[in-house]
């Protein structure tokens, strides 16, 4: 069931969600093969109470963009590492309501259960809309891992205090892996699937490049 509950919390509070709703995120085979794919960015400067989030909706068997919605928002919660999913889900929900084709899938440009709390940005955005989403991101929040093999497909266990939150991924050969986890209603090795079908030419997800493109796109606009 989607989730509701308020966006102007302290930080305690914050904290205090996260650990409550981290039991609700669900890890599990996709429903039903995805018939769209979407990626999500959120683009801002950190010092700016102003933030640019977009969807952009894949036919995920053509790749083909079906559908785009961004939105300029203003923030309601600070910049704080651990905690940007109540800083960047508000616009991002701004932006849903945008879309004329909800997506089956959710790729977010950030972490899921690779979080010190296990409710990273993919998480809690996948709750909120009751949506699969996992994340895919360039950079590690936590945990350790061996290196995976060089060659694209490989992938090694990111683990975290004993506890496996992810796959390290090489999506090209020989260059930096990106690092997968598991937002809600998917599985850690679909979500792996998916991140290596969604990045045949680039390092990163063709979703997360689209998205990323469209928020800076709406910020050069101003």
């Amino acid at each position: 069931m989607p989730i509701e509950h308020p966006w102007d919390v302290t930080l305690e509070e914050a904290r205090a969600l996260q650990e409550r709703l981290r039991t609700q995120v669900v890890e599990a085979p996709l429903p039903a093969p995805p018939r769209t794919v979407a990626g999500a960015d959120i683009s801002y400067d950190k010092h700016s109470p102003v933030l640019f989030a977009a969807f952009v909706v894949f036919d995920a068997a053509t790749l083909e963009v079906v559908d785009v919605a961004g939105v300029k928002r203003e923030a309601t919660f600070p910049y704080v590492p651990g905690y940007l999913s109540f800083r960047e889900v508000p616009p991002l929900l701004a932006a849903w309501e945008g879309l004329t084709v909800k997506p089956d899938l959710i790729v977010c440009d950030g972490q899921g259960r690779a979080h010190p709390r296990r409710f990273g940005l993919a998480c809690h955005l996948g709750l909120w809309l009751d949506t699969p989403a996992f994340g895919c991101g360039k950079t590690r929040l936590c945990g350790t891992f061996e290196a995976p093999g060089p060659a694209r497909g490989s992938h090694s266990p990111l683990v975290h205090r004993d506890e496996h939150v992810g796959e390290v991924v090489r999506t090209r050969d020989r260059v930096q892996p990106v690092y997968v986890s598991v937002g809600h209603r998917i599985s850690l090795p679909e979500a792996v699937d998916w991140t290596l079908r969604l990045a045949p030419p680039y390092r990163q997800p063709l979703t997360t490049r689209a998205a990323h493109d469209e928020v800076n796109r709406l910020r050069r606009l101003g």
